[in-house]
């Protein structure tokens, strides 16, 4: 069960987010019928400035408390490494953050690593950082939803319907529980572990302390709405909060940000509020003091941090605290995005002022009018999709998005002098263009479907807005003609004529969503450049030959004497090893192309790197991943003497009894022995029942072959085996790269093929022979190894029936090699999985390939 849900979790998560949405849209149906929405907007106004002004204290107190949660925690995890400052600030900019876009991990989680990974902090103790947080908000919410119970269980709801002491019991039950675990943490260092995550749990004062301050946090939130509420709404304190934690919960469930709709609704049915005005009118009140005001506060103080760390006389510390919020930058801008394209579609759900509309009619024509309404709502529904590129910091999402907010500025004004969200949206814009150097990446593949979790919170948004609207209208009567009717004051048929469009959009955005896949086909061979082949030519590294696949893309050194050859597979840049060319120029090309990878907003990874270049790639934040161990023979001190050899000299002496020949052909006399090296090649693709492989591995290509010596053995003049040919310029090693063999050839073939061709390098003068890579050897199986190793290492040992990867390293030990491991270096994280799906999905020519194999 555990396993079905770790598979299907990213899938049922907004799955289960917009089931809550439905549910939100028939319960407002339901207890906001008898409700005039100019009731609401009147009553909203005549709020007492007191009550405001108290809204505002409570604010501020509330997300006073939510910073310590931070501290804490990183004094937990990460003790003295960062400055309580800085974590408190993280910590209150995260929820803020959060609260308004949703996504907390996106979020919230994209600021912390930002930061804190920039102090040294490992992303692994980041995690647990995270953890700590939200275990302190949910310690919360438990000790919250106790005393409710404790305090007035005959008024709690649902509990109300049984018997009170249920419900008493219940509280002093939870309260016991936390008291037991503040005396269990004060025992010594304690750990939760959930699966394979383990969490370092704070002491007893710490953990108080995060109590503490998350019951300050909830009763400040809590409180901020609680004052204004009218005095006709006399639920007790306690059971308030009680229906305020609950609302909160069922929001985040919910996948909205800040669970709109959700927690109006769930406060709205837990209290009874349905048919009082100025309740409604306070949630809406709440809703600007407590979500929208943090956003403003900090897109000013970071656009003031922005324009005055550029000065040039600035302190250091100015230009730290600058750095500090820079990371807030675009998941504000997305969440001001998306929160611009929520204003539009519910400013077109509802009726617009009459006076305005009258005085638009008399400066522009009804089509202009009609148009316009249609396309703020279109520019509505592109903000929302929009903001998700934002938040990955793309270009392409920064141009798009000031064209929107223009657009919806004038669309604005155009259908109805709607000046209030033409300002906010040309507010946008200027702060849009402030921050323009935090959006720089250009993705190969454009802005890209939205993720699952994305596209439940569209669609939350657009079902709560299309409801809006016929909430706004129920009490116009419905008809086939109404869809046609065009008239000035025909705000209904333009709310239903919008729908249409904001449904068409959001079904086409599910549908991208749902069939576009980065699939990987095999490209035809590229254009090489010139300098790519003088640069093989002179390499000491043997793979470079790979440049001569014509399948990849180049990252060419600035002195153009070195390059890094590199394919995109999925959401990953993949170079194949390291730099190629001077040893001076490796460390700047390495960096140049994680740069290249982060402004294409794709992973970094490097396939097959060696263990002496893992300092640098490790100084990048990439962890190491090993893939095996690569064989290599001492060619100085190979021969065919010795019992260890009798193998060796039974196949290559069987080999010259049967009359089998073994030559190197000349790369200039290879394209005439082409079409025989080919009908070996099919033929032995058909008997492993494979297909060609690519990336990190040769294939059969006329023109790649073409520029190689070729090792065959021949039987009465047919050729029944070859293998092509790497040499690196110095003569430290030879290679092979792919290596054939007819159907029929005498089993010993391989052996001898092999054993002549370490014979004739060793002739040449070469110090090394390259036998390749033996996957997944040389792993460990201890316990105390990573999860990567642990498994690659059970694969080794009991994956013999998908793969023989104990006999490949047993055929290389016949030639006593030196056993090197090599890496893939990828992103830590979840990050590593999907680089890892990447590259085999890449080598073995593309995610159906894979899965086929």
């Amino acid at each position: 069960m555990f396993g079905f849900w770790s598979r299907y979790q990213h899938f049922a998560m907004p799955v289960a987010g917009v089931a809550i949405a439905a549910i939100t849209v028939v319960v407002l149906q339901r207890f906001l019928s008898d409700l005039s929405l100019d009731h609401v907007l009147e009553s909203a106004a005549n709020i007492p400035g007191r009550h405001l002004a108290m809204a505002l204290a409570l604010t501020v107190v509330s997300f006073a408390a939510i910073a310590f949660y931070d501290v804490v925690a990183v004094e937990t995890i990460a003790p003295g490494r960062i400055p309580r400052i800085v974590s408190a600030t993280v910590g209150a900019a995260g929820c803020a953050i959060s609260n308004a876009l949703g996504f907390s991990l996106l979020t919230g989680g994209m600021l912390r690593y930002r930061i804190y990974a920039g102090e040294g902090i490992a992303l692994s103790d980041i995690g647990r950082i995270i953890g700590t947080s939200w275990l302190a908000i949910w310690f919360a919410f438990t000790v919250m939803i106790a005393l409710g119970l404790v305090l007035d269980p005959a008024r709690t709801p649902f509990i109300d319907q049984l018997d009170p002491r249920l419900g008493l019991a219940l509280g002093i039950a939870l309260i016991l529980a936390i008291g037991f675990l503040v005396g269990w943490l004060s025992r010594g260092e304690r750990t939760l572990t959930l699966g394979k995550v383990s969490i370092r749990l704070p002491n007893s004062r710490g953990a108080l302390t995060q109590i503490v301050a998350g019951l300050v946090d909830v009763c400040a939130a809590a409180g901020t709405l609680y004052v204004l509420m009218p005095d006709t709404v006399t639920t007790s304190p306690a059971v308030f909060a009680l229906v305020f934690v609950m609302a909160t919960i069922i929001g985040i469930a919910s996948h909205a940000p800040g669970g709109l709709g959700a927690f109006e609704a769930s406060m709205i049915a837990g209290l009874g509020l349905g048919s009082n005005p100025d309740a409604i009118a306070a949630l809406l009140a709440f809703r600007i003091i407590y979500t929208l005001l943090p956003f403003l506060v900090a897109i000013v103080g970071v656009l003031a941090f922005e324009i005055y760390a550029r000065h040039a006389h600035v302190s250091q510390r100015v230009r730290s605290a600058g750095r500090i919020l820079e990371p807030l930058v675009p998941p504000l801008v997305a969440a001001t995005t998306f929160s611009g394209g929520i204003m539009l579609l519910l400013s077109s759900s509802i009726p617009g002022a009459t006076e305005r509309l009258d005085l638009l009619s008399d400066l522009l024509p009804l089509p202009f009018i009609e148009v316009s309404h249609l396309a703020a709502s279109f520019v509505g529904i592109a903000m929302l999709i929009l903001a998700r590129g934002l938040a990955r910091r793309l270009q392409q999402a920064w141009a798009a998005a000031l064209i929107l907010f223009i657009l919806g500025a004038v669309f604005s004004i155009g259908k109805g002098l709607v000046w209030e969200d033409a300002v906010v949206l040309l507010g946008m814009s200027a702060v849009l263009i402030g921050f323009r150097t935090s959006f720089y990446r250009r993705p190969i593949e454009g802005v890209g479907p939205l993720s699952w979790g994305w596209l439940a919170s569209v669609i939350s948004i657009v079902a709560i807005s299309i409801w809006l609207g016929f909430f706004s209208y129920r009490n116009v009567e419905y008809s086939n003609q109404l869809f046609w009717q065009f008239a000035v004051d025909g705000d209904a048929p333009r709310f239903l004529r919008a729908s249409i469009v904001i449904l068409i959009a959001t079904a086409a955005t599910a549908l991208h969503t749902a069939v576009n896949r980065n699939a990987i086909d095999r490209k035809p061979r590229a254009e090489i450049p010139q300098a790519i082949g003088a640069i093989v030519a002179s390499s000491n590294v043997t793979h470079a030959a790979l440049a001569m696949l014509g399948d990849k893309q180049f990252l060419m050194s600035p002195d153009g004497r070195g390059f890094i050859m590199y394919a995109r597979s999925g959401g990953s840049l993949i170079a194949l090893g390291g730099p190629i060319g001077p040893v001076e120029g490796d460390t700047d090309l390495a960096w140049a192309f994680h740069d290249l990878a982060d402004r294409s907003a794709v992973r970094t990874a490097f396939y097959g790197v060696e263990p002496e270049q893992l300092p640098m790639y490790l100084d990048m934040g990439l962890v190491a991943l090993k893939l095996g161990e690569v064989a290599r023979v001492d060619l100085t001190a190979f021969n065919l003497d010795g019992a260890r050899r009798q193998p060796l000299r039974y196949a290559d002496r069987r080999a010259e009894k049967d009359g089998m020949v073994f030559e190197v052909v000349k790369t200039h006399d290879v394209p005439p022995l082409l079409g025989e090296l080919r009908a070996v090649s099919d033929a032995w693709l058909e008997m492993k029942a494979g297909s060609e492989k690519g990336f990190s591995l040769g294939y059969f290509e006329d023109d790649y072959l073409s520029k190689f010596d070729i090792a065959v053995i021949r039987l009465q003049g047919r050729i029944i085996a070859f293998a092509n040919l790497w040499g690196s310029a110095d003569k430290s090693e030879l290679t092979i790269d792919l290596m054939r063999h007819v159907p029929d050839a005498p089993k010993i073939v391989m052996d001898a093929l092999l054993t002549r061709l370490l014979l004739h390098g060793k002739a040449l003068g070469y110090r090394w022979f390259n036998l390749g890579a033996a996957p997944l050897s040389g792993l460990s199986a201890s316990r105390l190894a990573s999860r990567w190793n642990r498994f690659g290492s059970f694969l080794y040992r009991r994956g013999q029936n998908l793969y023989r990867f104990d006999g490949l390293k047993a055929f290389k030990d016949k030639f006593d090699p030196v056993w090197t491991p090599h890496y893939f270096v990828c992103p830590p994280g979840l990050d590593t999985i999907r680089s890892l799906f990447d590259v085999t999905a890449l080598i073995s020519g593309g995610p159906l390939e894979l899965i086929r194999k």
